[in-house]
């Protein structure tokens, strides 16, 4: 079988998680639900966030991009296999392939980042109180986020450039929901060893920096918070970093444990499963770990939510 370049190929075939006509409707549903959920979920944070004032601070400022970068995540690849599942076609275009790489990778770069910047914030926060405010400035927190953006965007178009290089046969179908990257190497047809090497080589600099940021940041903090005297002074620092912690330990732990699962698993099947934690699932619970664990987030959700009933009260007066 003669090999093509990735340029002869038109388009790739998506085989998802069923082909049964009766799971198909049921994973249909269920993703659709998921992803409403998570969008209406993400897209209600940033509007907390804008509208009151009281939550104009840098944690809050990063935390609705993280919010937006979600929304980014999982619209790369639901929408695409739900068009998938509607049509009953499983074909994805060559430009389209290319581009949910791109942007997989963008958006998980920049969520890497942006908790990254989190934790730095709160170890400012702890460590340095009295000069927060100066060291947080609003210069530099769209520094920070202009930076982890041109980062993130480096990074995918690397990834997308490795996957651009690969040769593959004429049977190219993806035993996954999206166009994974490490699937796509397994299809290969010619020797791509250093490609795959390089590929995993630049998934753990992207990934394992960060997790070293995070990982040196509440080093840090824990260290500060121990000499504190008092048991509720302990309680208040820890509680300020309970739902960022939360999320990194969701985000990190599913994704390093798929990335490398990836590398000695056996069954695509069980990867494609596996991954719909960290496309999926993780955006969907990030919002209701902050909303949830932050006094602040719930009672400017609260007065969001009245303000609005007071807005519909009076649109029915008049």
């Amino acid at each position: 079988m003669e090999p093509k370049n990735l340029t002869g190929v038109s388009e790739f075939l998506l085989l998802g998680f069923s082909e049964d006509p009766e799971v198909q409707g049921i994973l249909f549903g269920l993703f659709l639900l998921m992803y409403l959920i998570t969008v209406a979920e993400n897209l209600l944070m940033i509007l907390t966030v804008s509208s009151d004032p009281i939550l104009h601070t840098p944690m809050y400022f990063f935390l609705s991009n993280l919010s937006l970068a979600d929304i980014g995540f999982i619209s790369t690849t639901v929408p695409k296999m739900l068009l998938n599942i509607q049509t009953q076609n499983k074909s994805i275009t060559y430009v389209g392939c290319l581009t949910q790489v791109s942007f997989i990778y963008l958006f998980g770069c920049l969520e890497n980042l942006l908790l990254t910047v989190m934790a730095y914030d709160r170890l400012v926060a702890i460590c340095h109180p009295l000069h927060y405010t100066v060291i947080m400035s609003p210069r530099l927190c769209g520094l920070l986020l202009l930076v982890s953006f041109i980062i993130s965007i480096l990074g995918s178009q690397l990834h997308m450039a490795m996957v651009a290089q690969l040769t593959f046969c004429t049977d190219v179908t993806v035993p996954s929901f999206f166009c994974d990257p490490p699937q796509l190497f397994k299809l290969a047809c010619s020797d791509n060893s250093i490609n795959t090497i390089l590929m995993y080589f630049v998934g753990a600099v992207f990934g394992g920096l960060p997790v070293s940021g995070i990982l040196f940041s509440y080093i840090r903090i824990i260290s500060s918070i121990l000499k504190v005297s008092s048991s509720g002074g302990k309680f208040k620092a820890f509680s300020t970093c309970g739902s960022h912690l939360s999320v990194v330990c969701l985000y990190f732990g599913t994704g390093v444990g798929v990335y490398f699962s990836s590398a000695v698993s056996t069954s695509p099947r069980k990867e494609a499963v596996a991954s719909v934690i960290y496309t999926v699932v993780t955006p969907m619970l990030n919002p209701l770990i902050y909303s949830l664990r932050n006094k602040d987030i719930k009672r400017a959700l609260g007065r969001l939510l009245s303000r609005r009933a007071y807005f519909q009260q009076m649109c029915h007066i008049f």
